[in-house]
């Protein structure tokens, strides 16, 4: 049976009322909605963000960066709640005019510098710390096709697969077979490199693998957008499993991962972070 159809009207006009779990903070315009300064703390780096797939990227990136002895990738990570709003404030607008999480500020020098999208902070703290970005024309150009490859197909498996087959408030079959056709392909590119490579990239971890481990890792776990693991048949994906099963044993993607993290288990959770003890007495098992 075909979906009813939908007449565009001339003009599109914005339905406040159409817009499903997240009718509340959806609007078609930008700016600030509230004037609310960011909290600051005393680290190098200020993060603020949400343990989405995107915001954990970041978190990984930093606390890769501390196990691997760079001490001044020091971090305050503050929680941004996306659901209230809270990427709308004055403080947030200003470091990111997007009003997407993550966004950082690297407070290092003389003065502020904002990075706002996760693959750029993730390639602005690899070329900053001269760390899991190769230096050589190939690694390097492989390396950063897979982080932008990553960019550009998350939206397709967040805003189109997960939106429409989790979240979305009516389930109509042309939109979630569009794009778990889309989900199942972007799998499909992934799973046929890792069966070339020990990592996206090549034989070295690096920054495409901490891209692309927090969208395709949840999959492989049954952990995101209820039972997509199995609509999907994400276990067809062996290659991946592999990969996402190795990296999740490494010590900063199980710190990393939790980083303003406020849902679960409360001994998964961080809301903030201010230094490596804050991850005492929690359960950083990440096993699937």
């Amino acid at each position: 049976m075909s979906d009813p159809t939908y007449t565009p009207p001339k003009v599109w006009t914005h339905d406040a009322e159409n817009g499903g779990r997240f009718a509340n903070i959806n609007r078609p315009t930008a700016g600030a909605r509230e004037d609310k300064d960011l909290p600051r703390g005393d680290n190098p780096f200020q993060l603020h963000s949400l343990a989405t797939p995107n915001g954990v990227k970041v978190g990984i990136m930093l606390e890769e960066l501390l196990e691997a002895g760079h001490s001044g990738a020091q971090y305050d990570a503050y929680t941004v709640n996306i659901g209230e709003g809270e990427q709308f404030t004055s403080g947030f607008v200003d470091i990111n005019p997007n009003s997407k999480i993550p966004a950082l500020i690297d407070a290092s020098g003389d003065k502020d510098i904002r990075i706002f999208e996760s693959g750029a902070i993730l390639v602005y703290l690899a070329e900053k710390f001269g760390a899991f970005l190769p230096t050589d024309p190939a690694g390097r150009a492989e390396t950063l096709s897979w982080v932008f490859w990553q960019v550009g197909t998350g939206p397709f498996i967040g805003g189109g697969f997960g939106h429409f087959y989790a979240y979305a408030p009516e389930k109509y079959e042309y939109p979630i077979n569009r794009y778990a056709m889309e989900a199942k392909r972007i799998f499909d590119v992934a799973d046929k490199r890792l069966s070339q490579t020990r990592y996206l990239g090549g034989d070295e971890y690096t920054i495409a693998d901490i891209a692309n481990f927090p969208w395709l890792a949840p999959f492989v776990a049954g952990t995101i957008y209820n039972d997509a693991k199995t609509f999907l048949s994400i276990d067809e994906y062996e290659n991946v499993a592999r990969w996402a099963r190795e990296i999740a044993q490494r010590p900063g993607v199980r710190r990393g991962r939790l980083v303003n993290k406020v849902w679960g288990d409360e001994d998964q959770q961080l809301r903030e972070r201010h230094s490596s003890s804050d991850f005492d007495g929690l359960n950083l098992d990440f096993t699937f």
